[in-house]
């Protein structure tokens, strides 16, 4: 029986997690509710310092987030709330923010930090996996018993891309599925359709580069971003779950199906359906391309829904765009309506602040006040972010009222079945060959698609024997 939209909203995340791995009991609660988020709004006794004997002496406590540039005021302004909020109830309290770029905190500052053994006090943490490889070195804070303290430990859809043998290591801030954002106003125009089969999208992609128009957005100096729409396409023509059996050894990245998703991705630059210049733009640049009206379409995370909003950089295209899963492939292997969707970014806290009582303090009201029914409905009408935490079908019903986030949802509750990020699967050393090199080769016809799958499947044979 088909469910509510709303309903299937509270359960999708739980489920993707489901299919990319065992989880500890903190992952899979969806049956129950008996901690609802709300609760992390009431007064805890546990969590406020005692009157008797308060150090009031002045103290700094660092945050390290990533919510830079213009399209992320949202996620900042909610951010800036839950800081004033801790440093009112925590006095001498004074919270030191340090905005970093998302790549360059997780693969470059925190990486140094952490081998250093000098993290912030709060940071901005990727789940999977590396939540599992700082805690496995006693670099994170063990949230677990905080949560029960907190009565937090079942309001989370999934705890698991942040769970290490059993506790949780760091709280996901919420949740994302990726697709096909679409300029309704051009479909209508030239009397297009959403595509339902590879056919049609092909069909679709030639036309609008017939028009004269980019048929997608590109940028791609940073390369986690064209790898959203290829590993899309490898999940397509090898199946949803190939990527974790790169890591077991059951498949390869130089197996034919993955080298046919390579070299569709190839073709399609070939043709020229990307934005020329692509190697030389910045994330900031690929919505710029998609809000102008320059590319009708742009493969991204539904945390761009945000930018569509009053005051922010796509306002002038509110009510004018839509939102596809990526059609069936011909002959592709598995669930073809499979869509990468996690719980995966999030909040990570140092060790060390626990032989501070006061520090321990400050990131016990974080917790309490950044994740709450509130800020989880916040997140999700003003900024487009998915909950991370279990919220009633009422509240969501009377929350979602805007149309792309309803039509977003509709894609989502109309997939089988997901995959996570292929990032939160390999190990760093993989993601490294992937992102920063074989990517933007393919991309600057620098190699093919066949010698990509072999050097990536000889960087991953290495990382497998070191994981042994």
């Amino acid at each position: 029986m088909k469910k509510s939209m709303v309903l299937l909203l509270t359960l999708f995340i739980a489920a993707a997690t489901l299919l990319s791995a065992c989880g500890s009991s903190n992952g899979n609660n969806n049956g129950k509710n008996s901690a609802a988020p709300s609760n992390a709004s009431n007064d805890s006794a546990s969590a406020e310092p005692s009157e008797s004997a308060v150090d009031t002496s002045p103290f700094e406590l660092t945050l390290r987030h990533t919510q830079v540039g213009a399209d992320k005021q949202k996620r900042l302004a909610i951010l800036n709330d839950v800081v004033k909020k801790v440093e009112a109830d925590v006095p001498g309290l004074t919270i030191k923010l340090d905005g970093v770029e998302s790549d360059v905190n997780r693969k470059e500052k925190l990486r140094g930090e952490m081998a250093a053994g000098n993290p912030p006090d709060i940071f901005d943490l990727f789940g999977s996996p590396d939540s599992q490889v700082y805690a496995k070195e006693g670099m994170l804070l063990n949230l677990s018993p905080i949560l029960e303290e907190l009565g937090l430990t079942d309001s989370f859809s999934s705890l698991e891309p942040f769970t290490y043998e059993d506790n949780v290591y760091g709280l996901p801030i919420g949740g994302s599925g990726e697709g096909f954002f679409y300029n309704k106003a051009y479909f209508e125009e030239k009397g297009l359709k959403v595509p339902a089969t590879w056919a049609e999208l092909e069909d679709l992609l030639g036309k609008i580069k017939a028009d004269g128009k980019v048929p997608m957005a590109a940028a791609s100096k940073a390369g986690w971003v064209p790898l959203m729409l290829a590993n899309h396409l490898w999940a397509r023509y090898a199946g949803p779950d190939v990527t974790q059996k790169f890591v077991s050894g059951e498949a390869k990245w130089s197996d034919p199906n993955v080298v046919k998703a390579f070299a569709k991705y190839q073709e399609w630059e070939d043709k020229g359906y990307f934005k020329k210049g692509e190697l030389g733009f910045e994330y900031a640049e690929y919505t710029t391309q998609f809000t102008s009206g320059e590319a009708v379409l742009m493969y991204d995370g539904t945390w761009k829904s945000s930018v569509f909003k009053e005051g922010q950089s796509g306002a002038n295209m509110i009510g004018k765009v839509g939102f596809f899963n990526l059609p069936p492939v011909d002959g592709g292997v598995g669930d073809q309506t499979a869509l990468m969707r996690d719980v995966n970014n999030g909040y990570g806290f140092s060790a060390a602040v626990e032989k501070d009582p006061r520090k321990l303090q400050a990131v016990k009201l974080f917790i309490k006040y950044m994740y709450n029914e509130e800020m989880q409905i916040r997140g999700l009408v003003e900024d487009g972010v998915l909950p991370s935490m279990k919220l009633s079908e009422d509240v969501l019903k009377e929350s979602i009222t805007d149309d792309l986030m309803k039509e977003i949802v509709n894609v989502l509750n109309a997939s089988q079945s997901s995959f996570p990020a292929f990032d939160s699967l390999v190990q760093g050393d993989v993601t490294t060959e992937i992102s920063n090199i074989q990517i933007q080769k393919l991309i600057g016809k620098q190699t093919t698609p066949e010698q990509m799958g072999k050097e990536l499947q000889a960087v991953q044979e290495e990382a497998n024997a070191e994981s042994e």
